[in-house]
Parts: C-alpha cells; structure tokens; sequence
C-alpha cells in the first residue's frame, strides 16, 4: 500500500569522503559513531517536500556524515536477504588477505540461490575473485566459500558476523546466514545497514568491488577468466555519480537495495526495504533529493 511519506533535505558542511579506489585493504578505521545514521537534519535547514512509495522502511542519509535527510520506518526491523553480504564482506577482508587461496568445498558447490555457478570443487581459487562474486553478482557459493576460508564453518563464521554487529554499535542487526538465503533470524534495519554502507565504502578495496559494473578476474576455468556484472540497478542503467552498495531479494525481505551516489560536492546513500520496485524508487527518491540540493 502507498505511504506518505515526508522527504527532508539540507545543505550540509562538507568533509573530505572515505576513500573509494585502490586494491589493497587499508589500516582498520575506527568505526561510525553510535549516532551515524541516527542524526537528523537541523530544522532550520530542512526542505520539507512529499514522496509516495510502496515500501516497507527506507532511509536517505548523508554518507560522510551520517545525517538523516528522509525516512520511513527506518528502524523496523525486516529481513535483508542478500544484503547480509555487506557484513559477510567486511568480516572476510578483516580476517583474511585478498591474496588468499580460497578452497572450494562441496558445500559451496551445492549452494542455492543465486551464485557464480562456475566454482571448482577441490581446487583453490583467489580471493579477490570471491569477493567479486560475493558482492556483483550476489553469489551466495562465494559467501560459503569464503565463509568456510576464514572460520572453517558457517556455523563459526556467523558468530563472526554478529560480533562484529555488536562491535559496530548496530542495534537491529541479527544474522543467521553467510550469503542471506535464510529469511529466519536473520534481519537488520535501514538504520544499521546505513552504518554497515559506510563502513564498506571507507574500506578502499570493498568500495573499489561495489562500484564496478563489470569485471575480469583471473580464475582457473577455459580461458582463465571470470567476467561478473553488477546486479546494481543503478550501475546497470548507468545512473550518473552511483558508486556501490548492494542489491538483496527473497519472498520474505522483497527488493532490497542499499545504493550511493555522489554529486558535485553531495554523496548520497539510500536504503530501501522491502521496495516494490527499487531500481525506479531509488531514482525517483535520488532525483528529487538531487534537485532540491542543486546537484
């Protein structure tokens, strides 16, 4: 059913963005104060206007600072299907190396769901070639595989993730699946994923992997090359500044999107959940947010 929902927008100071290219994994940065993503506009620079979407919670937020510009439910707690990879991601480049020779197991072999599809079992494959299968095309065989390189099991590897949620401060944030095929417990909220967004982009490998549209990895199939595309719907219909983050889609969770975008001197991030359709929602939200700030 559509909801009135109220758009605010200001103008914000500007500040030096986390860094968004390169292919190494920089030093660990402290993580987004508790009140990123929790921070609402100043009233005297709001510019109130109104927006209907069919949606289940979303967020417009300032990604260099956290600020909240637009929301709707954004703490309701939903399922986020493959938006759990964000923290799979994060846990695997803080306790791994994208030199790393990852071993495939029958149980990435035998995944369900969307996946790279073209994983050897028994053979080793580089890293970085996971972990642009675990964050283009959604490949929920990289999310075992890496699952399995860095804890041994899923099982290990999941604790992992949901200590580091608490580390993180995230407050509506439980896991219960390496790649989020597993609706059941396993859930966040437009607030955390926000958080989560930042913390991939101040990552300069992960941001360099989520902005891609298309790559070319070296991988040990005929012709020794893995080609992945986005399943970004900004990055697919070339949506002018889009720069990450992440799709997600279950019966349960909906069309999940978490995308930014950056503007002249605006970087926007935008979480929607439980979207009717999020490609054109995020465009219709990034458009109308996009010209009242002059960008």
């Amino acid at each position: 059913m559509a909801l009135g929902v109220l758009l605010f927008v200001f103008a914000s100071r500007t500040s030096n963005p986390p860094a968004t290219g390169g292919a190494a994994i920089a030093r660990p940065r402290p993580h987004p104060p508790p009140s990123y993503a929790y921070r609402p506009a100043p009233a005297a620079r709001k510019v109130a206007f109104t927006v209907r979407l069919p949606l289940g919670s979303g967020l417009l937020f300032d990604v260099r600072t956290g600020t909240v510009l637009w929301s709707d439910q954004p703490d309701r707690v939903l399922p986020i299907a493959s938006l759990t990879k964000m923290m799979t991601a994060l846990v695997v480049v803080a306790h791994s190396k994208p030199s790393d020779q990852v071993q495939i197991t029958p149980a990435a072999v035998n995944y369900s769901g969307s996946g790279i599809g073209l994983l050897p079992l028994g053979k080793r494959v580089p890293e970085m070639a996971l972990l642009y299968g675990l964050l283009l095309p959604s490949g929920n065989d990289a999310a075992i595989a890496l699952a399995q390189h860095v804890a041994g099991t899923r099982e290990r590897f999941i604790a992992m993730m949901n200590a580091r949620a608490r580390q993180m401060g995230l407050r509506c944030s439980r896991f219960n699946s390496v790649s989020g095929i597993v609706d059941l417990d396993n859930h966040s909220c437009a607030r955390d994923l926000a958080v989560l967004a930042h913390a991939m982009l101040s990552n300069p490998l992960l941001a360099h992997i989520v902005g891609t549209r298309q790559a070319i990895v070296p991988f040990p199939v005929q012709g020794g090359k893995l080609y992945l595309d986005s399943n970004n719907p900004l990055l697919v219909t070339g949506y002018a500044g889009t720069n990450g983050v992440k799709t997600g889609y279950t019966d349960a969770a909906g069309h999940c999107l978490v995308v930014t975008v950056r503007r002249g001197r605006w970087w926007l991030g935008l979480v929607l959940l439980h979207s009717a359709d999020s490609g054109p929602q995020a465009e219709n939200l990034l458009n109308t947010a996009f010209a009242h700030l002059g960008a």
